[in-house]
């Protein structure tokens, strides 16, 4: 298994660039060369992203995943999220549907095996109605994934570990895994990432690097810190990735803040020392 180290990646998102050349700037400005790859901009807008592909290969960066999101999602709030995100909402659904079937030839030519996203707030009882159309549409996208010979991550924090592990188990799917981000466990208050992590081990695909703060107020969002500075126990958390024998990527993921490059680095720092 190669070092902790050597595994590490970013979220192109993380670093909002305007186009291929500024993600792989600011990747160099990091000092990593690997990247997860927002898949969306390059579907919306191939104007500006079709030289991805040649472009980052130039500077030798490797795309180690990509990820797609939802049409509709409203982060505003936990409540807007539950009633817009992933999967769930009917009136998404078809769209979203082809958004997915367009994903599948643009991750096809960067030679990607691993999709993750937001699949959205699964029920936590089987008898709800929801439940059964909700496995159904994860399921049909598992199979177009399957189909193209790629694996599909489901990311964490819209629900409890114990929720998304009997949805994998009832689901079945050989492809479908989890993208384990302990900061969503913390955001959503969703429970202790440590023990979800224990938990979900042997189904991990892909984690990200985030930090967070729990909430104070119930029902409302905890706070994005960054790396080894929120609630996250770090040497807990790659210990235990160790003890379910990861060999995964592990990308690094900042989402707020006003010094993202600089927040990443951090990161970056934070995971070498406990490497050492």
């Amino acid at each position: 298994m190669s070092k902790l180290t050597d595994r590490l990646a970013v979220c192109s998102w993380s670093v909002q660039p305007a186009g291929p050349q500024e993600l792989a700037a600011r990747l160099e400005e990091i000092g990593i060369h690997r990247v997860q790859l927002a898949l969306d901009p390059l579907r919306e807008n191939p104007k500006v992203w079709d030289a991805t592909e040649a472009c980052l290969r130039d500077k030798r960066i490797s795309v180690v995943s990509g990820m797609f999101g939802c049409v509709g999602e409203d982060y505003t709030t936990l409540q807007s999220i539950r009633d817009t995100g992933g999967l769930a909402p009917d009136s998404t659904w078809e769209q979203n549907r082809r958004n997915i079937l367009a994903t599948v030839p643009i991750a096809r030519r960067l030679g990607l095996k691993l999709l993750t996203f937001h699949a959205g707030f699964l029920p936590h009882d089987q008898s709800d109605p929801q439940f059964g159309i909700m496995l159904g549409r994860l399921a049909e996208v598992a199979d177009v994934f399957a189909d193209a010979g790629m694996n599909l991550g489901f990311e964490t924090g819209q629900e409890t570990a114990p929720v998304l592990l009997e949805v994998l188990q009832k689901l079945n799917k050989k492809n479908v895994g989890v993208n384990f981000d302990p900061a969503n466990m913390i955001l959503y208050d969703k429970g202790n990432p440590i023990e979800a992590l224990r938990l979900l081990g042997d189904w991990v695909r892909q984690v990200h690097i985030k930090d967070a703060v729990r909430t104070k107020a119930p029902g409302t969002w905890g706070e994005e810190v960054p790396v080894g500075t929120g609630q996250v126990d770090w040497r807990a958390f790659v210990a235990t990735l160790d003890a379910h024998h990861f060999a995964g990527d592990l990308v690094i993921e900042r989402e707020a803040g006003q010094q993202r490059v600089a927040d990443i680095r951090f990161a970056k720092q934070t995971l070498e020392r406990i490497a050492a």
